[in-house]
């Protein structure tokens, strides 16, 4: 039966074939193109997603970190204002001694009882201190020395052995733990 077709209709089955394949191969080259752009935009996509997170971790480390100086810094201010507490609350003692003292003084007779209370109430608060870490410097006779003495003025040296060397002490100093925290204000003998 296909052999008594009329050439026509055979040329136009041909045509609607030729036609078909085309439209089937257009339509795998769009898909090929579809796919492209997929795979491509997804890419994109994934990189900006990546960019995107990169970008919300480091707002979320700066923000963790600010947190964290403004936490310190709280702390360390909180810590400055409560540092010396151990101490005021061990001298306190020693301030009930001196206003004890003071009221003894208005009505004592006995000067030399008054004296021997301040004595006791000046070695008590030598001897609180020195239990948190403060030693007196002992300067008066030794050789100057920049580090730990603030030298006042030079005067001339009453012996030859006295030149360089602290001649009289002003001002005591103190060393915390080790540390100088108040030089010795001395004069050196020239």
């Amino acid at each position: 039966m296909e052999e008594n077709k009329l050439p026509e209709d055979q040329e136009l089955n041909e045509l609607n074939e030729d036609s078909l394949a085309e439209e089937t191969v257009d339509q795998t080259d769009t898909e090929n193109t579809d796919d492209t752009k997929e795979g491509a935009l997804s890419e994109e996509e994934k990189l900006k997603a990546e960019v995107a997170e990169w970008q919300n971790k480091h707002l979320r480390l700066y923000a963790e970190f600010d947190n964290f100086k403004r936490r310190t810094s709280k702390e360390r201010l909180e810590l400055l204002q409560i540092a010396g507490k151990d101490v005021i609350v061990d001298l306190l003692p020693v301030l009930d001694d001196f206003e004890r003292a003071q009221k003894s003084m208005e009505t004592a007779t006995d000067i030399d009882a008054v004296k021997e209370g301040v004595k006791l109430v000046h070695q008590k608060l030598k001897s609180t201190l020195s239990n948190k870490g403060l030693k007196e410097m002992d300067a008066k006779g030794k050789e100057f020395d920049a580090d730990v003495h603030e030298g006042i003025t030079n005067i001339p040296a009453p012996s030859d052995d006295l030149k360089g060397k602290v001649i009289d002490e002003l001002e005591k100093g103190y060393y915390l733990n080790d540390k100088v925290i108040r030089f010795a204000k001395v004069i050196i003998g020239s």
